[in-house]
């Protein structure tokens, strides 16, 4: 896609974006406004990994770890501090330090792209295990008990500055929505710049990067870095968006969602990621409503579905649909702006032999 026809997307897209921002609280209902903030949590945590493994080459199987880490360091931050104005600050700086921790001995220890799928799934679920087994009153963090596999109930959203001036679900919508708005076109231009061409030349050819002199392994570690700090800042909206935090955001299942949604919606894409969660979202929350058929199996047959007939997910696939309709339209105009013109030719060619 030329850069003009991806400007031109990128415009659309914000425009229907920022619709929906300020028109959805109007007309939804407030049971619908809390569901669809929980969506657009779990759509930044899968835009997340859509830039790490899509841009990068980075197939991180333990998205969610982050994804957790900053859902309970806003909620242990937002207790001790008497409110969240830094705890949002310290729950994204928390899930970034930790991505950068593990990314440190991950790429500088060399391990292959399988070898860390296996380890940041191992990590993930030993914070599984660990913050399940943290019940009893002695687990505690400053005033904050972790509660177990009972979870602990996440503070809401005060305006900064304001400790007692609480945010409306409504209005933990606007934030939702204005920050994953703010996250994917930062993302867009992250793609843009220097450092995320080279990304995506380490992800073609990791070898050839490294030849050409560049330090992937610093530059994964970034890029690493960056996706854990979003992930983080899912997990906050994800808090407020549920009221509770519970070691279920560790767990085994929304690990692989996590994988599901990248490769639905469309890997090498920002927007895919995005629309991947929100559909699926919906779709399960609607057979949760039923008990005949089991939502894993649903699930799983979408992901073999689409690793065998749409490999490339959603939107690529939509989008090279699309060039090809636009290139035969174009294809067939020109041909039909060409007839006239052969048919003048051949006339005054007639005419010229006839004078002969």
């Amino acid at each position: 896609m030329s850069r003009a026809r991806e400007n031109r997307w990128l415009t659309i897209t914000g425009i229907v974006a920022v619709i929906f921002l300020l028109g959805a609280p109007q007309v939804l209902e407030l049971f619908t406004i809390i569901n669809l903030t929980t969506a657009l949590a779990l759509a930044l945590l899968a835009l997340s990994l859509g830039l790490i493994w899509g841009f990068g080459g980075i197939l991180c199987f333990g998205q969610t770890t982050f994804f957790g880490v900053g859902a309970y360091a806003y909620v242990v931050a937002a207790i001790n501090f008497g409110g969240t104005s830094w705890a949002v600050v310290v729950a994204i700086l928390a899930a970034a330090a930790f991505a950068a921790v593990l990314g440190y001995f991950v790429f500088y220890g060399r391990v292959s792209d399988v070898y860390l799928a296996v380890i940041t799934l191992t990590v993930t679920l030993i914070f599984y295990n660990l913050m399940r087994r943290t019940s009893g009153p002695e687990y505690k963090i400053g005033d904050a008990l972790l509660g177990g596999f009972n979870g602990i109930n996440a503070p809401p959203l005060n305006v900064p500055g304001y400790a007692d001036w609480f945010l409306f679900p409504e209005d933990v919508f606007y934030v939702a929505m204005a920050t994953l708005i703010v996250a994917y076109f930062g993302c867009v231009w992250l793609t843009r710049t220097h450092f995320g061409r080279v990304a995506v030349a380490i992800r073609e050819n990791e070898l050839r990067a490294e030849l050409i002199g560049y330090d992937i392994r610093l530059n994964k570690l970034g890029l690493f870095t960056i996706g854990g700090g979003l992930a983080g800042a899912a997990g906050v909206l994800f808090a407020n968006g549920v009221g509770r935090v519970t070691p279920d955001v560790f767990n085994l299942y929304n690990a692989a969602l996590t994988i599901i949604w990248v490769i639905v919606g469309g890997r090498g894409t920002l927007i895919g990621p995005i629309l991947g969660a929100l559909a699926l979202f919906y779709l399960t929350s609607g057979l949760g409503q039923q008990s005949t058929i089991n939502n894993n199996l649903i699930l799983g047959v979408i992901l073999v579905v689409f690793v065998l007939l749409v490999p490339r997910g959603i939107v690529p696939s939509v989008i090279e649909l699309w060039d090809a309709r636009t290139g035969r339209r174009r294809e067939f105009s020109r041909r039909g702006r060409r007839r006239p013109r052969s048919r003048k030719r051949s006339g005054a060619s007639t005419e010229v032999h006839h004078e002969g």
